[in-house]
């Protein structure tokens, strides 16, 4: 199966955006963003705390719907998925 991750603002400039990546029948979420998040360790920690938990600011989303972040390691992605991941949004 083939899905697509967008990293948003400061997390595409630690792990670039448009990433295709190929996963397993039955990956959850929180996997497939662990998995790609550790190949740069400042990326990593930017979105995970030290227990490997999501930040509680991080925005998830999934062919454009948000997904809880309490969701998110049970929610499965199939092939064609759009994954989005957001920092924090302040505007002005």
């Amino acid at each position: 199966m083939t899905v697509k991750i967008r990293f948003f603002a400061r997390f595409r400039e630690l792990l670039g955006t448009d990433i295709m990546t190929d996963v397993e029948e039955g990956t959850m979420f929180t996997s497939l963003i662990t998995m790609v998040a550790k190949k740069n360790p400042e990326g990593y920690a930017a979105i995970f705390d030290e227990n490997g938990a999501f930040h509680e600011f991080v925005i998830l989303m999934k062919n454009g719907k948000r997904i809880d972040i309490a969701d998110a390691g049970k929610t499965a992605v199939v092939d064609g998925d759009e994954i989005a991941v957001f920092p924090p949004v302040a505007g002005g």
